[in-house]
């Protein structure tokens, strides 16, 4: 008897059969349950969306057991492994699972938030691969002293067994080095995404549709919602040495009627008194985003990187903060983030289910849901888009107003009766 995921990629199946299917509620195992699922979460037009929401919701123990098994059907690691659906009980059995392609992990790496970060940091088959530990380096969200781990563990995975040579190692213990190098997360905007055409017309457009509101706000310095460093973590932002701080130069000797020192060779008429010019510092991103004015912020909000935009979606000038929602390069993953945070602007949360693309994903709608800082009126509209056990969760949640936990409540016990009813 042929499966009845068999039949469903033939398309033998009538319609009402495959709203059921991408809904999860075909009488068949669960293993093939979730390979169903996710075929039409891939390729079916009409239903692929109801079954993404179906899948995000879907049993936790049956999710880690397809995740962890070698047998699992490759489409189906593939889809839980990417950066856009992976979910964070399922991580560690898909970066321990060896079915699982090298390069899903080097790009799941390359674009993982915090979270995602700490798993990848403890696992062991991740951690095995050099191509690995080379992706966590560039992305921004890894700390300075993770960065150094990283950096410390690649170099005794190339180390050879007869000693190097002094000029193989110069890179780690040149004790006379004078530029320590600074971890890719804290190189420019510039350095790691390249300005695009697209930015440039998102950029013009965005100016010019806020132009008003652009001069209203004027010279308004950046300031975040909620605090930048409670919200970040002392430790995210590096902080320069106090030895590589360069002291403005008070005047100089026979400026202050002291004569030049006995004995001392005289002083060109160069700036600098003679003195070669110290070498440029690099910024972190926030300093960078802190000397900016609004227009310049809104421009790096549109044109910059990930962790630029993770701080730019904070800040207090409602112009600025919105321009992130409409960078080019904007993930889903990231809205999904933004979608949760108690530290942005209310505007900012009802702006998202405005883009038709971030509604449609499903984790934005329940973590916009569960946000307490979420507008009621907008929370309740959404509620309707839940899945049973998400609304069961919510019912308890002790954060959301009365008001939420109540639907939420009503909610789950209609659906639950409905599908009783079946």
């Amino acid at each position: 008897m042929a499966r009845m995921i068999d039949q469903i990629r033939a398309s033998k199946l009538p319609s009402n059969m495959m709203q059921f299917a991408a809904r999860g509620a075909l009488q068949v195992p669960p293993a093939e349950n979730i390979e169903i699922l996710v075929h039409l979460a891939v390729h079916n037009k009409v239903f692929g969306e109801l079954a993404k929401m179906t899948l995000a919701g879907w049993d936790e123990k049956a999710s880690v057991a397809a995740a962890s098994d070698p047998q699992t059907p490759l489409e189906v690691l593939d889809y839980f492994i990417s950066p856009d659906n992976v979910r964070p009980k399922l991580l560690r059995a898909l970066l321990e699972n060896p079915s699982v392609p090298e390069k899903h992990l080097v790009k799941l790496s390359t674009s993982a938030m915090r979270d995602t970060i700490d798993v990848i940091l403890k696992s062991p088959r991740a951690l095995s691969y050099s191509s690995v530990k080379n992706a966590l380096k560039t992305n921004p969200y890894l700390k300075k002293e993770e960065v150094e781990l990283l950096q410390k563990s690649t170099a005794a995975d190339q180390s050879p067994s007869v000693p190097a040579p002094p000029a193989a190692s110069a890179e780690i213990a040149a004790p006379n080095a004078v530029p320590q190098p600074v971890p890719e997360s804290l190189a420019p905007a510039e350095e790691s995404e390249g300005s695009s055409p697209a930015d440039d017309e998102a950029v013009a457009v965005y100016m010019k549709e806020h132009e008003k509101d652009i001069a209203t706000e004027g010279e308004k310095r950046f300031q975040a919602i909620g605090g930048i460093v409670e919200t970040l973590g002392e430790d995210h932002f590096p902080v320069v040495d106090k030895a590589d701080i360069t002291e403005t130069p008070g005047p100089a000797p026979h400026a202050a009627g002291l004569g030049p020192r006995a004995g001392a060779k005289p002083v060109s008429g160069k700036p600098g008194h003679g003195k070669p010019p110290a070498p440029a510092k690099r910024e972190n991103t926030l300093q960078k985003i802190n000397a900016l004015d609004v227009k310049g912020r809104i421009q790096l909000a549109l044109k910059g990187n990930k962790e630029e935009r993770s701080i730019l979606i904070r800040d207090g000038t409602k112009v600025v903060a919105l321009a992130v929602l409409e960078a080019p390069k904007l993930s889903d993953g990231e809205v999904e983030k933004f979608a949760s945070q108690k530290n942005v602007l209310e505007a900012v949360l009802r702006q998202i289910p405005l883009k038709r693309r971030f509604v449609k994903n499903y984790i934005v709608v329940r973590n916009l849901v569960g946000n307490p800082r979420t507008p009621l009126d907008l929370a309740l509209g959404l509620m309707k888009n839940l899945l049973t056990g998400d609304l069961k969760n919510l019912a308890s949640n002790k954060e959301v107003s009365e008001t939420v936990r109540s639907l939420a409540s009503k909610m789950f016990k209609q659906k639950v009766d409905e599908a009783n009813k079946r």
